[in-house]
């Protein structure tokens, strides 16, 4: 398994740096729930071709069963339906992509992102 450098999210306000930061760098956040196998299977696939990602964004990860409120928060503050495992792209403060269950891969969300930046 590849290494990561995932950036956890605990609270309302790491939400809020990460809206902030996507003004600087695209930031991806990925909801997952531990306890469910689609969200196991997205969670290694992402892990696998990090790098893909890494490279051209921050990766935010949030446990949303330890953490409800917070992804209840994301779901509101960033006008997104809630689902799990899910895949939210930020770039300038907004959501340019977002995906989810075994939909979710790391090409297609660097392909989004490169198209957006460069498009």
């Amino acid at each position: 398994m590849k290494t990561t450098n995932w950036n956890t999210i605990k609270t309302e306000k790491d939400v809020l740096d990460i809206i902030e930061k996507s003004k600087d760098k695209p930031q991806i956040i990925f909801k997952d729930s531990v306890s469910c196998g689609i969200s196991a299977f997205a969670k290694e696939r992402l892990k696998n071709d990090s790098p893909l990602i890494e490279s051209i964004s921050a990766f935010n990860y949030l446990d949303l069963l330890s953490y409800r409120e917070v992804s209840n928060f994301i779901a509101k503050k960033l006008n997104v339906i809630h689902q799990s495992p899910q895949i939210i792209v930020l770039i300038k403060g907004e959501v340019i992509y977002r995906d989810s269950h075994h939909s979710i891969e790391a090409k297609k969300i660097a392909n989004k992102i490169t198209t957006f930046v460069e498009g």
